[in-house]
């Protein structure tokens, strides 16, 4: 902790300075996490796992991934909680895009914590609702926060581009 406290005061010294000579207020974070991970082999493996089951629909790759009290933090309404819930999503989900495939653009590892730059790309061909796809393509991107523990996901929060995905869908109108 050292070493973010340094770090935390060199950032103050460096942003005190302005046209007018004061300091800025800066924001307080409710939570900062600056540590090196606790073991960025495992919780790498974790999130990787979890990105290949949005890429395959492969639940044992979600399974392996998950802690069995996983915690959804950002749920829609509706969805189930804990590993079911997500399974259920990506079931759901692959029935309107069936070939829905899932990159990692960039995996932040610090902490406890794994940021995961996540990017959808597949074709509208099932159901979703009440719509019908007709191939249209469905481009869109997503971040997640994981919370690891013992190697496993424990937490999830995450926010997908949803505007997007529901203009591609023509759920909402371009």
């Amino acid at each position: 902790m050292k070493r973010v406290s340094s770090l935390l005061g060199a950032l103050a010294i460096a942003t005190t300075a302005s046209a007018t000579g004061a300091a800025p207020t800066l924001v307080r974070a409710h939570q900062t996490i600056a540590t090196a991970p606790v073991d960025a082999a495992a919780m790498t493996r974790a999130a990787l796992r979890y990105a290949s089951f949005w890429n395959t629909g492969d639940e044992a790759l979600a399974r392996a991934a998950l802690a069995p009290g996983f915690v959804d933090r950002t749920p829609p309404p509706g969805r189930a909680p804990g590993v079911e819930g997500a399974l259920a999503a990506s079931r759901d989900f692959r029935a309107a895009v069936p070939d829905l495939g899932c990159t990692v653009e960039q995996l932040i590892v610090t902490g406890d914590r794994v940021v995961s730059h996540l990017h959808f790309r597949g074709h509208f061909t099932g159901r979703f609702g009440n719509r019908q796809g007709h191939g249209q393509p469905v481009d869109f991107i997503a971040t997640d926060i994981y919370r690891i523990v013992d190697g496993l996901i424990a937490d999830n929060w995450h926010l997908e581009d949803n505007l997007t995905l529901l203009k591609q869908l023509g759920v909402v109108a371009p």
